[in-house]
């Protein structure tokens, strides 16, 4: 079973979504997609003053047998990006637990799309757990 907090919103892409106390929104692989991939070996990050709109493919996660794209889950702006992944994309399996390995952060241009996001029931049942 995946660990799914609470406290988190999610994509129907499996992406992780976590409000900052700036206003500015955590993005990361959820702990469902980690365990799926396997082990991560590269993560290509967005890039950093990038405009993107809800469900843009902004990067993407290999791992020894899969590859998946990363999606931005509001429109917004990339504003930073975890480039400890760079050197170390098995942070996303290890290290943390999933949910604190952010890949990326963005502004939302308009934080009603929040509302679009799955929260931790209804990504359980989009999942099948």
């Amino acid at each position: 079973m995946s660990n799914i907090p609470a406290d988190l919103r999610y994509t129907e892409s499996h992406e992780w979504v976590r409000s900052e106390s700036d206003g500015t929104l955590a993005v990361g692989l959820t702990d469902h997609a980690q365990q799926a991939l396997g082990p991560v070996v590269f993560v290509e990050l967005p890039e950093v003053g990038k405009p993107v709109a809800a469900g843009d493919v902004v990067g993407a996660v290999e791992a020894v047998t899969a590859q998946s794209d990363i999606h931005a889950p509001v429109g917004g702006e990339v504003i930073a990006v975890n480039e400890e992944l760079f050197s170390k994309p098995h942070l996303i399996n290890t290290g943390y637990w999933p949910h604190e390995a952010w890949i990326f952060k963005i502004r939302p241009s308009d934080s009603s799309e929040l509302g679009r996001l799955l929260d931790a029931a209804g990504y359980k049942a989009a999942i099948g757990e």
